[in-house]
Order: structure tokens, then C-alpha cells, then sequence
């Protein structure tokens, strides 16, 4: 009886994955929208503004890089960039909410998008290896692991 209650209501993974989505999606939906505020801004310069308005010294090499990065931005980009991460944002928050309900798609969707971008994030570290690119690649193999898990065990037996 114990077994049949735990595959009913299993662990807080789920959860657990859930918030990560819905994380994932509010940072894409901030990145999104900040997109389109700068669509008929000049990005470099309201970044001028804040680093006058900061106190950050213009020379810094860190800002002195994003400048040039922003510099490149068109408005062409900027759509692209806007119509990418609402495009993920939603993938992420339909992720979430499938995950939080604990519906069976869900897992299986999440599983799909996490695996399929795994290629890119390996690819992504040869390119330029950081801490970062291997923590998030770790997370995403620890996910679809934990998913490919909970499918087999709660429903792989099942028919």
C-alpha cells in the first residue's frame, strides 16, 4: 500500500523543477521585455547614463566590453531577441505548470527541451569553458536523469 501512495504522490523533484522553470521564465520574460523598452532607445547610451548615475568607472574592463556587445544591438536584433525568449519563457512556464501539476506530458516535455538543447551547452563549453556553462549543463542532466527516473518508476510498470 505504501508503493502505491508513493507512486500517487511522488517526491518534491517535481516541485523542485517546477520553480527552476518558472525562475527561468521570469529572467526571460525581464530579458524579454527590457528588449522591447530599448527598441527605440539608444541602448548604449542609457547604459552611459547608469554608469554616470553609478559612480562605475568608465574604463572598467567589464563595461567596456558589454559597451562594445551593445553597440552591435540593432533593432532587428533586439526583435529576434524579444521573440526568442518569449518563445523559451512560455516553453518554460508551460513546463512549470504542467510539472507543478504533476501531469505525465510534462515530464515528458521537459525532458524533450532540456535533452535537446544539451548538444549547444556541451558545444557552448568547448567554445568558451566557464563555471557557469558546466553548472547549467550539470543542472540539466540532473533534471532529465531525475524525470527519465520518475517516468520509469511511476509509470514505466504501468502498461
Amino acid at each position: 500500500m505504501a508503493r502505491t501512495q508513493k507512486k500517487k504522490h511522488p517526491g518534491g523533484g517535481l516541485m523542485v523543477i517546477a520553480v527552476y522553470k518558472f525562475v527561468k521564465a521570469a529572467a526571460l520574460l525581464a530579458l524579454g521585455f527590457g528588449a522591447l523598452h530599448y527598441l527605440h532607445h539608444d541602448p548604449a547610451r542609457e547604459i552611459a547614463h547608469w554608469v554616470d548615475l553609478l559612480r562605475v568607472d568608465p574604463h572598467n574592463h567589464y563595461l567596456l566590453w558589454l559597451m562594445e556587445k551593445v553597440a552591435k544591438v540593432d533593432e532587428k536584433r533586439l526583435r529576434e531577441l524579444s521573440v526568442g525568449t518569449f518563445f523559451y519563457a512560455a516553453l518554460f512556464l508551460c513546463e512549470g505548470i504542467g510539472l507543478s501539476l504533476r501531469k505525465r506530458w510534462a515530464e515528458y516535455l521537459t525532458i524533450v527541451s532540456t535533452a535537446s538543447l544539451m548538444p549547444v551547452e556541451v558545444y557552448e563549453i568547448f567554445v568558451g569553458p566557464s563555471l557557469a556553462k558546466v553548472g547549467v549543463l550539470a543542472v540539466n542532466v540532473v533534471i532529465v536523469a531525475y524525470l527519465v527516473r520518475e517516468l520509469r518508476r511511476n509509470h514505466g510498470g504501468a502498461g
